[in-house]
């Protein structure tokens, strides 16, 4: 989720277990609901993919709630220690509950987390909100500012009622675009093998379909709205022996492939507009189109140790965002 979200999260549980002091509890929870993301600073200036491998992992692992939970509270405690009235003790309560719904907020998008690290390599993703969403994040926020003003957590135990209520709505309405796009293979006589819907940018109206069948992808949208379906592309599967038959087993390149697979369930297929690019087609601007938002980009040329080059592909225009905006309202 954005950082935003994180934050408000993280602020909202801990405040609706305070009784005094709403406002400092709101800002413990609100800094270690963002703290998980400082993983974002793993990276590599050799290793391209190496900022995939750890982003989402052993900081947002269950197992590692309480601990980083006390290394916020560690900081966080000296940092307002003249203005908080909190024990330590009481401190690292307020900060790892702050802390431990990061990782579980991000499983709700689809990107992947790794909530059983390191016993599971498993990228979670339930794929029931998308990972920026106003009408979800800012009625939580307004509830946990009017909470700290009044001094009363009852406003916040609203908010977090909002948030399971709007994450069970994705999660319904995830199971109905599911059923859509299983009708939609149907009615093509087509044999899925595997499927996935998403929410598209910022709204559980518009959905984004994503099917396999033995040897393509086929991507749909459907507004469950306005019970319409948008119909989209096809894509050929990657096959890595038929479009890179240059890349020798165990090089640096094939490793990052397999690397790159394991980040993007093995939703990838060459970039139609590159043939040196492998695109996770999860992700588009538009629900309905193949265009992956990131890819990674292979050179027959490199020797054997080098690594594959990271890409992005955004494109983010006004003409672009208009007709994301009149799919969503079915103009």
């Amino acid at each position: 989720m954005d950082p935003l979200t994180q934050g408000t999260i993280g602020a909202a549980l801990p405040q609706a277990f305070g009784k005094k002091n709403l406002g400092i509890i709101a800002i413990l929870g609100f800094l270690s609901g963002l703290a998980p993301d400082l993983d974002i600073f793993i990276r590599s200036s050799t290793d391209p993919l190496l900022s995939l491998e750890y982003h989402r992992q052993f900081t947002h692992s269950l197992l590692f709630i309480p601990f980083g939970g006390l290394l916020c509270a560690s900081f966080l405690y000296l940092l307002f220690k003249k203005i908080s009235p909190f024990t330590f003790k009481q401190t690292w309560l307020y900060c790892t509950l702050g802390y431990g719904t990061h990782g579980l907020i991000d499983a709700c998008t689809s990107y992947g987390t790794l909530l059983f690290w390191p016993f599971s390599d498993m990228r979670i993703a339930w794929n029931n909100i998308s990972i920026i969403d106003p009408l979800f994040t800012l009625p939580t926020l307004i509830l946990i500012v009017i909470a700290a003003i009044k001094r009363k957590n009852l406003y916040t135990k609203i908010a977090i009622g909002w948030v399971i209520f709007y994450l069970i709505l994705g999660s319904y309405l995830h199971n109905s675009a599911l059923n859509i796009g299983k009708h939609i293979a149907e009615e093509r006589g087509q044999i899925i093998s595997r499927i996935k819907v998403k929410p598209s940018f910022g709204n559980l109206i518009l959905w984004k379909i994503i099917y396999e069948t033995e040897n393509q992808f086929h991507v749909d949208a459907t507004n469950l709205l306005f019970n319409k379906v948008i119909r989209g592309e096809s894509i050929q599967k990657l096959n890595i022996k038929e479009d890179f038959p240059w890349i020798k087993n165990g090089s640096q390149q094939y490793k990052d492939v397999e690397r790159f697979k394991w980040f993007s369930n093995d939703f990838l297929a060459v970039n139609p507009k590159n043939k040196n690019q492998i695109i996770d087609i999860r992700y588009s601007g538009i629900p309905n189109e193949i265009g992956g938002l990131w890819g990674i980009e292979l050179d027959s040329k490199k020797h054997y140790g080098e690594h594959v080059k990271f890409v992005s592909m955004r494109t983010t225009t006004l003409e672009r965002f208009i007709k994301l905006k009149n799919m969503i309202i079915n103009k």
